[in-house]
């Protein structure tokens, strides 16, 4: 009888409700909210579900991310979690954007570059932000990429910058906003246009060659990776998944890195990002911190694509929606599509998406070689 006693009491304490925290249960919580903006509200389901489910576990059994010893092995998302620290799942990211990617609005509309651009202005009012709030250089740098709306962009420069203590929170921290998109994005794109302004047609997008699509990839990896050889990583592997999708002979490629590779390493990302979301690593000050200065991040990197957009009009004399200025973020292809949703409430008819797609694209860029700036800047090699 000593014996049953005594095995079902240690049964009894070997269940989570006996090790849990009060921090566990909120962060447990929260992993249920994410869960049902992903399946109730579908924002962008494909990094929330793996990412709230990554949440629930590391906070239901901590040692899932247990660090190797000598006389044990790892947790099994903490050897997820390497390869984001290594920079090669956010890289392998980066190819499958670029293969499921048409960059012809781009190419057809190269003043779009300019909305990408004006749209980073976030990252470095961020980045001012954070210094003020006593982060050192380097944190600063890896916090503010967060206004790109950028993950794989901001996993990848925390770990070149070797903030790998931040990572946990700013990586969820970016996929989150990222997932918010379509709650963040419309009240300033609609604060700072008028109901004219939103229903403004734009002309339709010239013809984009073959020849055209074929080498933009190329001369961007040139150009890009000469000046900032430190982005090859991300621009680089960008441009090879576009290169696989446009030169029309690695059909077989094409389709593995935008469907069987991307998804497998969205799994592996995903989940291992919501399992560096332990209530003992991530409810801090630091923590909040860092998400605030990220949402002011992305609350300017939104606005400053809007008014970048609001000059274009000007200057194209009226031909120009400012509304995709917003999509100058890096979240695609949400943000274009939150573009063509805010101009349709306006103008059911009214057709933005393919506009809005060009500064999506450049912002993709456009975060990617603020990263490579902020890595000459530090010295990174």
């Amino acid at each position: 009888m000593e014996y049953i006693t005594r095995t079902l009491d240690n049964l009894v304490h070997q269940t989570a409700f006996f090790n849990l925290t009060w921090g566990n249960y909120l962060m447990i919580c929260v992993a249920l909210v994410f869960m049902y903006l992903a399946i109730a509200k579908e924002f962008e389901p494909l990094l929330l579900v793996p990412i709230s489910f990554g949440m629930l576990l590391v906070n239901i059994y901590p040692d899932i991310m247990a660090v190797p010893t000598e006389t044990a092995s790892g947790g099994l998302l903490y050897y997820f979690f390497q390869l984001d620290e290594w920079a090669i799942l956010p890289s392998l990211i980066f190819m499958g954007v670029g293969a499921m990617t048409d960059f012809g609005p781009l190419i057809a509309s190269p003043s779009s570059f300019l909305m990408g651009a004006a749209a980073q202005f976030g990252i470095f009012s961020a980045y001012f932000g954070a210094i003020a709030l006593g982060f050192n250089g380097k944190a600063a740098a890896a916090i503010s990429i967060i206004g790109g709306a950028d993950g794989p962009t901001s996993i990848f420069l925390c770990s070149k910058l070797g903030q790998t203590e931040l990572l946990g929170p700013i990586a969820v921290a970016a996929y989150s906003y990222m997932s918010l998109v379509p709650i963040i994005q419309p009240p300033i794109m609609k604060l700072f246009t008028s109901e004219k302004d939103k229903k403004i047609r734009m002309s339709q997008l010239r013809p984009v060659s073959k020849l055209e699509k074929i080498l933009f990839p190329i001369v961007v990896t040139i150009v890009v990776c000469m000046i900032l050889p430190t982005t090859a990583p991300l621009v680089g592997m960008l441009m090879l998944g576009n290169l696989f999708r446009e030169c029309g002979v690695v059909r077989q490629l094409t389709e593995t890195a935008s469907n069987a590779m991307m998804y497998i390493v969205v799994i592996l990302l995903g989940t291992s990002v919501g399992a560096t979301t332990s209530a003992e690593a991530f409810l801090n000050v630091t923590t909040l911190k860092i998400v605030a200065l990220g949402l002011i991040a992305f609350s300017f990197g939104t606005f400053a694509g809007v008014m970048f957009g609001q000059l274009m009009k000007i200057a194209t004399g009226g031909k120009v929606n400012p509304l995709i200025g917003s999509a100058g973020v890096s979240a695609v292809p949400m943000a274009a599509r939150v573009s063509q949703k805010v101009g349709s409430e306006y103008d059911p008819s009214n057709f933005l998406l393919m506009h809005a797609m060009g500064p999506n694209v450049a912002g993709v860029i456009g975060t990617a070689v603020v990263a490579g700036v902020f890595m000459a800047v530090f010295g990174i090699v």
